[in-house]
């Protein structure tokens, strides 16, 4: 890395630790100020933050250092000399990713937890940070049950590009109360895709058991419940086999991570 090769017989030294960006499943940007640093300074996040380096534009006054992202939750960013002295250690805290779900009955956020599901959480936002729920409709509701969307467009057509089925994360703790949001899948455990729902009222019936499979919750509804309850209420009827598609159409126009 040209100009930051550091000093000779001067111990680095770090002053300030200055998170720029620092979202789940997403490259961080951490500066690291001080003096004397090195582009051959070892960085460990114990695996919260994996492939780091140190980008082009860093100096001995200021390491520039990218990483993957992925944990959320409270991390210790430990940087050492290539001799393994320690330098600097400071705790970092990556929030639970938020998911922004607009729709054209109002917007919806969504905040996913995946401490306790990482599989569908990374799934989710996946699909989310693809583009892939863009004009999709919510084509399942049922007033005092759920809302559920994500897999098809207008028309009843299945929308193309799904990924493979994933693992079912219902024995995670998470129940399936109002305002929580899981994964649709068949009657097949691991069978989950794209399609999502937003519990309407206490589902608890869909919780793993000794005796059900369950269904997978992974996130909750912090914003927008008012409009989970307008979708709710919404008439429905029958196409191609969908029972409770609303009469009037609701898709979602987008779906990305805000968080």
């Amino acid at each position: 890395m040209a100009g930051c090769g550091g000093g000779t017989g001067f111990q680095p030294t770090i002053t300030g630790v200055k998170p720029e960006t620092l979202q789940y499943g997403k490259t961080a940007t951490i500066y690291l100020g001080g003096k004397d640093l090195r582009s051959n300074m070892v960085v460990d996040t114990n695996g919260a933050c994996i492939n780091p380096s140190f980008a082009s534009n860093s100096t001995t006054d200021t390491l520039v250092l990218n990483c993957l992202v992925k944990l959320a939750g409270n991390f210790t960013l430990t940087i050492k000399t290539e001799a393994g002295v320690v330098v600097n250690t400071t705790s970092l805290t990556v929030p639970n990713p938020q998911v922004g779900i607009l729709t054209s009955l109002g917007n919806i956020v969504m905040e996913l937890d995946p401490a306790a599901a990482p599989i569908t959480v990374n799934n989710f936002l996946s699909y989310a940070n693809s583009g892939f729920y863009s004009n999709t409709l919510i084509h399942r509701v049922m007033s005092g049950f759920v809302i559920q969307g994500g897999g098809y467009t207008t028309g009843m057509v299945k929308k193309e590009g799904q990924k493979d089925p994933i693992v079912l994360e219902s024995n995670n703790g998470l129940s399936n109360l109002r305002g929580t949001v899981a994964m649709a899948r068949t009657n097949v455990p691991d069978s989950a895709t794209s399609e999502f729902f937003i519990n309407h009222v206490d589902n608890l019936f869909l919780n793993y058991s000794t005796t059900s499979a369950g269904y997978a919750v992974f996130g909750k509804v912090l914003q927008g419940m008012d409009v989970v309850d307008a979708i709710a209420a919404k008439a429905t009827g029958m196409l191609n086999g969908e029972k409770s598609l609303p009469l009037e159409e609701i898709t979602i126009t987008s779906a990305f991570q805000i968080k």
